[in-house]
């Protein structure tokens, strides 16, 4: 595994993110080796001048073993890509950060994660609805990720934790801030049932050009996006639309034509999101009616090579069970009580006539170890 030292020191060079940092991985193997390579090394693995520029200035700059001690300080960890608890919700999207700042804790329960979002100025109609379908969808398992922010991600966040369910707020800043400040209690209890993530390093202030790209984040780490009352552009539009390149469901509550907190999710309809009248409306599209059942029986039952080797045959087309023994050649019976352990897992569904597609939560998060 690489120091985090280097991981940390990177996270602070200018020009060097997700797609230059893997390139520096396959070229060198580690980023200890990449901190310290030559010049000629660092042009070779494809550092462009800017770039290479920077991280000279940052490596005759920077104490790293001072930067690990202001993490630590801080209560916070750090979760790389080589980590085996980096979500692999959002390690699935393009370019995902390489680096999370973390105070609380990923859970395995956070695979099935909705982000809720809306304007910060709700009215007490977008109030009443976040707190209602938050409220059914926490307890029905699902983790609520959104942004810390007032108004409906503030609803939002409250709701997950006044039913006991687990909530994730994603930031714009540097772990070592809590913006609004007012949010500051609402901060400590997120810790304690969930976690602050932000891939931000630490001294970085809210500022607002900070906060449209970690709304990728609070996509990615998700299922799918409920955006709640929104203008038409907005911060919440920016998510839906992180959503939609992630290939993620966005989903929207209906409001009324004439406020202009309707205008995003009327709009957002009207351009294939999935309406959203009750709880069920996101559950079912998204195979989370069974969550409590699904996780306990992962639990139970390790995975194993033969459901790898039927997840590979397995999308959202339907496949019949010979087929699928065919393929595989296994016995049809190894095949058949496998699938129905995978469906009891919320891994596969039988979508009739002994067809099988898989579930929507499992392409981005299963791993057979």
């Amino acid at each position: 595994m690489n120091d985090i030292r280097y991981w940390l020191g990177f996270n602070r060079v200018m020009g060097i993110g997700p797609a230059k940092l893997r390139a520096l991985l396959d070229h060198f193997g580690d980023l200890e080796t990449a901190w310290r390579a030559s010049s000629s090394d660092l042009r070779e693995a494809g550092l462009d001048r800017r770039a290479l520029e920077y991280l000279l200035a940052a490596r005759s700059a920077m104490d790293l073993d001072a930067e690990v001690a202001k993490v630590h300080r801080l209560g916070a960890k750090i979760v790389t890509w080589d980590d085996a608890d980096y979500p692999p919700q959002l390690k699935s999207i393009t370019a995902p950060p390489p680096l999370l700042y973390v105070k609380g804790a990923f859970a395995p329960a956070d695979q099935w994660a909705i982000a809720v979002v809306g304007t910060r100025r709700a009215t007490a109609y977008g109030r009443e609805v976040t707190r209602s379908l938050v409220s059914d969808l926490a307890r029905n398992g699902v983790t609520i990720v959104s942004g810390l922010a007032r108004g409906i991600d503030a609803a939002a966040h409250q709701a997950a934790l006044e039913v006991g369910g687990r909530t994730l707020a994603v930031l714009g800043h540097g772990i070592d801030f809590v913006y609004p400040p007012e949010h500051r209690q609402l901060a400590e209890q997120i810790i304690e049932h969930g976690a602050l993530v932000t891939d931000y390093p630490v001294g970085t202030p809210p500022e607002g050009g900070n906060f449209p790209p970690r709304n990728r984040i609070i996509s990615g780490l998700s299922l799918g996006v409920l955006v709640v009352e929104g203008a038409a552009p907005s911060g919440a539009r920016i998510t839906a639309e992180f959503a939609m390149e992630q290939g993620r469901d966005v989903f929207a509550v209906p409001g009324n034509i004439l406020q202009r907190n309707s205008e995003l999710p009327n709009t957002l309809i009207q351009e294939g999101a999935i309406p959203v009248l009750k709880v069920d409306d996101i559950l079912e599209p998204l195979n989370l009616t069974m969550v409590a059942q699904h996780a306990e029986a992962r639990e139970v039952i390790p995975a194993d090579e033969t459901e790898a080797k039927l997840l590979q045959l397995l999308s959202a087309e339907p496949v019949y069970i010979d087929d699928i023994q065919r393929a595989t050649e296994l016995p049809i019976s190894k095949v058949s009580s496998t699938l129905a352990l995978m469906e009891l897992k919320g891994m596969v569904r039988q979508v009739g006539g002994m067809n099988y597609v898989v579930a929507r939560e499992t392409s981005a998060t299963y791993r057979v170890d």
